[in-house]
């Protein structure tokens, strides 16, 4: 197959300037003169291949090929973000060009870098290779006009969880699955093995979730209809709705529209901390109503609460998009990065374990009561007797739907059987590239489903 290196991308570009205005448009359309290139498999307006890249009952292979040199970079980069004792970096990683191989199909000169907040930088600093990635198909395409387009079956942004903290590594992918079944948005997810070959041969670096990315176009149109909407992906103090002098594109930047108004998110936080909360609720509802999807948030919450999935809005700033449906016209809740779900905080009891949001028990909690502005857009609703009945009833519909014992040990198991050559098997992880042992993998079924069993009961016997 082809190898186009980019150290020969300049003279590519050079070429297409002085070519005739058919061949510009030629190299435009992407492809020309690669190999492996087709329309279905790399074209730009491929359709979507959810069955091929996110195929559920295969642990799939993608080899990444990167030259001695980027690779050099790739490395230098996440040192300078993460090295020694820093506790993180607001900059985002370099993207590097990789060769990318599936079912012996080669993708050219992709865009791939680290990817994550402390995912990346504790398991960076704890000396693991086992790094989140990110690829962009068409990322450099400016450099090399022959991958104009370039997508992965129809995908353009891909998410590679390293599953980091998660010794059953399934967490990430039965979350997302969980969420869908219950009616809330959340990205397809599928296992992969990942293999680096950056000089020295192919190196395991483990086993991976694939995620599709919230504002890439193919999710967004299949589970909105429509992928031109505002997607917001909240970080920071802005993130907890509570000061509308926070709403800027610092702490809520537009993955769709860059450089759009936030006018949106402004609406809502205005509308949540209006004083009609307490002189006028009925009106306070209708206004908030009018701009965020109300009942899809609250069935999040009931399900986001029960199932323990802390690090997210409630504890952090973090892990949660926000899309502006051009259909409703209201603001959609989608939840991110769940690896920690299905589990305690670290450092013990908080976060989303208590179903009732009354945390004034525990030393180091999100909300001191009901009525604490930290997290407003929880303590606010959850005060309000016809939010609050609504929340209590997902909780029933959750434990008794998508959530039920039976259903996830179902789940868990499949998934564990599916993995378990690749992680400890035969085929498994290897040193300096796992996060996980073989009797924390091998036990860790039993203590999920034991977590799920502990959760249902502590849901069924919660009395508001």
């Amino acid at each position: 197959m082809k190898k186009i290196s980019l150290k020969i991308v300049v003279a590519l570009a050079a070429i297409a300037v002085v070519a005739t205005s058919c061949l510009k448009e030629e190299l435009i359309a992407g492809g020309n003169g690669l190999d492996d290139w087709t329309a279905a498999t790399h074209g730009y307006g491929a359709t979507p291949n959810y069955a091929v890249v996110f195929n559920q009952n295969e642990v799939q292979r993608l080899d990444l090929v990167i030259e001695a040199d980027y690779w050099t970079a790739m490395q230098e980069d996440v040192a300078a973000l993460y090295g020694g004792n820093v506790m993180g970096s607001s900059e985002t990683p370099i993207y590097v060009p990789a060769q990318m191989y599936h079912n012996g199909i080669q993708w050219y000169d992709v865009g791939l870098r680290y990817k994550g907040n402390s995912t990346l930088r504790d398991a960076y600093q704890n000396g693991s290779g086992k790094l989140p990635l990110r690829i962009e198909m068409n990322h450099f395409e400016s450099e090399n006009p022959n991958i104009n387009g370039q997508t992965f079956y129809g995908f353009t942004q891909l998410s590679l969880s390293s599953n980091y903290k998660d010794e059953s590594l399934v967490h990430e992918k039965v979350a997302a699955d969980v969420f869908r079944d219950f009616g809330v948005p959340a990205p397809q997810t599928a296992f992969y093995r990942i293999y680096v070959d950056y000089g020295e041969g192919p190196i395991y670096f483990g086993l991976y979730t694939l995620l599709e990315v919230t504002f890439d176009t193919p999710m967004l149109n299949t589970q909105f209809g429509d992928a031109t909407g505002n997607c917001y992906k909240p970080d920071g103090d802005g993130a907890r709705f509570n000061d509308p002098s926070l709403v800027t594109s610092t702490y809520f930047p537009n993955k769709n529209n860059t450089g759009a108004s936030t006018e949106d998110i402004s609406q809502l936080v205005t509308a949540l901390l209006s004083d009609n909360r307490t002189s006028n609720p009925t009106q306070w509802r209708s206004d908030l109503e009018q701009i965020l999807d109300i009942d899809q948030y609250l069935k999040w919450l009931a399900a986001n609460t029960t199932l323990q999935n802390w690090d997210t809005y409630g504890k952090m700033t973090h892990n949660f998009y926000l899309y502006n449906n051009p259909n409703s016209n209201k603001l959609v809740w989608i939840p991110w990065d769940n690896n920690e779900a299905f589990a305690e905080p670290a450092g013990g009891p908080g976060g989303s374990s208590v179903l009732d949001f009354d945390f004034s028990n525990l030393e180091t909690t999100p909300l001191s009561s009901t009525g604490d502005v930290t997290w407003p857009l929880i303590s606010y609703l959850y005060d309000d007797a016809v939010y609050k009945a609504q929340y209590d009833g997902y909780i029933d519909q959750f434990i008794t739907s998508a959530f039920t014992t039976s259903t996830m040990a179902t789940r868990f198991t499949d998934a564990h059987n599916l993995i378990q050559q690749y992680v400890n098997g035969a085929d498994g992880e290897i040193a300096g590239y796992t996060h996980t042992t073989s009797s924390g993998f091998d036990n860790s079924l039993s203590d999920l489903i034991n977590f799920v069993s502990t959760r249902v009961s502590a849901a069924d016997a919660y009395t508001p």
